[in-house]
């Protein structure tokens, strides 16, 4: 059964936006607001799997996309749930919008959890885009998105095995950690997540709207350094490892892997 973009989206949406509310109602039992972002993972390959069965592009790149998306959100979400959520207390930065809200945190924190559900749909466009490519055979496009997405999505691994790995060390406690892609960018998990974004706009070329998809690693990298991503992580190690982190920030990168600079 093929559906219009419009249907597809009005779907989706509604979807995202109940599964948002339920996951509201648990932070209320657990006080645990980090439950959004796995929901943010999941609710993208949820939708990515829906777009491209509701299609009506080429069935074997439908089945591609469909693949890497449900995979990549699969490995993010979990990895959110255990690394952040099962069994962990609430992230500092939730605990500081309960704080600064609060009598109204639950009220706030219900638009935070909608703002998220439109988040999805957002990012979840790139795959309807190229669910609806039509050109039906493979190009080098196709390849180039694969290899992107083999790329990102396998170093994006790599980063955050090395700095769990980092963390287990005994002798760890208020110091950085430098190996593998940390000796190169203070942010790798960011930078090869944003990469893999990529691969979608990639895989769209050829098709109608496909520069849609540049949308999503626009945003993404504004959020990153604007927003969720870079400023908070950062503000919270200086606060934790002060002077040892100044020196981390004026020798490594702070997002593109790069060639350290000399230390002070």
């Amino acid at each position: 059964m093929s559906l219009n973009p419009g249907t597809q989206l009005l779907l989706g949406w509604l979807i995202v936006t109940l599964t948002m509310t339920a996951l509201w109602l648990i932070q209320r039992t657990t006080r645990n607001a980090g439950v959004v972002d796995v929901g943010w993972a999941a609710g993208i390959g949820v939708l990515g799997v829906l777009f491209t069965a509701t299609a009506d592009g080429w069935p074997s790149r439908r089945i591609l996309v469909s693949v890497l998306i449900a995979a990549w959100s699969a490995r993010l979400a979990v990895y959110l749930l255990l690394d952040r959520v099962a069994g962990h207390p609430e992230e500092g930065r939730y605990r500081t919008l309960r704080q600064k809200w609060g009598a109204a945190a639950d009220r706030n924190l219900f638009f935070f959890f909608q703002v998220q559900a439109v988040l999805v749909v957002f990012f979840a466009l790139p795959v309807l885009v190229v669910a609806h490519h039509s050109v039906p055979r493979w190009t080098g496009w196709d390849l180039a998105g694969v290899l992107i997405w083999v790329v990102s999505v396998g170093n994006t691994v790599l980063a955050d095995r090395q700095l769990a790995r980092f963390k287990r060390r005994p002798d760890s406690g208020g110091k950085t950690c430098r190996e593998g892609w940390w000796r190169y960018s203070r942010h790798p998990n960011y930078f090869f997540e944003w990469l893999h974004w990529w691969s979608y706009v990639a895989l769209a070329v050829g098709a109608t709207y496909w520069w849609v998809t540049l949308s999503a690693p626009a945003v993404m990298l504004f959020f990153l350094f604007k927003v969720t991503g870079i400023p908070p992580t950062e503000a919270q190690a200086l606060a934790s490892r002060g002077e040892e982190y100044r020196e981390y920030q004026r020798t490594t990168s702070v997002f593109v892997p790069w060639l350290p600079k000399k230390g002070s």
